[in-house]
């Protein structure tokens, strides 16, 4: 009996393999990397850390090696105040006595950063679900308040316009949130219990699920700042392998029987 087969190559993504390099907002200095292995399907956008600058974020990005992932390390928009090495904070983060504000307000930085998303949609063609943000602290802080602020601003008729996932290394929201329809961005939540500077309360945990669908806790160690060990990175390296894109090998072909 004759078996006829039909062969037709397989649709390709109608978005360039290698994206157009971001333009550096005024207000946001950024370093921007291509994906080492030639395909920018996804982008992952670092934020650092109060008193911090993009530099060694940037660096920490090119050392994770996410397959076909680009990386965006941005710089926050304000120097800290009386330091004079470069130290920057998203916010105003201190009050007139030195002393650190319980709940800045991160609104104007919010209105920059969702400037940088649709300039990286429009014009650069990233999909916004294949957008990933990573922040330490109030970095980290950051990108909660800005995945609730793109999902409330862009998301009202499609989820397709959510962003891809968020890791927070101990950064708390700074909004409680209220929302009728909860993010669907998913969510991965470190901190140390033990750490002053990425310590977690329960109220903390509790805001983020009145904001986001899916939030997965880590506990790490003992200890400061981010992630240092296979141990400790290995559960967001899970995480990322479960949100990010693969774009398929130039060439496929799909065979049938007729």
């Amino acid at each position: 009996m004759n078996t006829e087969l039909t062969v037709r190559p397989v649709l390709e993504d109608p978005t360039p393999r290698v994206k157009q390099a971001p333009t550096p907002l005024k207000s946001l200095k950024h370093i921007y990397l291509p994906s080492d292995d030639g395909t920018d399907e996804n982008l992952l956008i670092l934020l650092h850390g109060l008193g911090d600058t993009n530099v060694s974020f940037s660096k920490l990005g090119r050392q994770l090696h996410l397959p076909q992932t680009a990386t965006l390390a941005v710089r926050a928009p304000e120097k800290v105040p009386y330091l004079d090495e470069e130290a920057y904070q998203w916010c105003e983060s201190f009050d007139n006595f030195g002393e650190l504000l319980a709940r800045p307000n991160p609104s104007s930085v919010l209105e920059f950063l969702e400037k940088l998303l649709d300039h990286l949609v429009q014009d650069c063609q990233w999909a916004p679900n294949k957008i990933h943000l990573f922040g330490f602290g109030q970095g980290g802080s950051i990108a909660v308040e800005l995945g609730l602020r793109w999902w409330k601003n862009r998301c009202a008729e499609s989820q397709d316009m959510r962003l891809g996932s968020i890791v927070s290394i101990g950064g708390p929201l700074m909004s409680y949130p209220t929302l009728t329809s909860l993010c669907t961005t998913p969510v991965l939540v470190f901190h140390r219990s033990g750490s002053e500077s990425t310590k977690l309360s329960s109220g903390d945990l509790t805001a983020f699920k009145r904001g986001y669908v899916s939030i997965q806790e880590v506990k790490g160690k003992d200890g400061e700042g981010i992630p240092r060990s296979k141990t400790e990175w290995e559960p967001i390296m899970k995480f990322w392998s479960s949100c990010l894109s693969k774009r398929g090998i130039l060439g496929l072909y799909e065979v049938t029987r007729n």
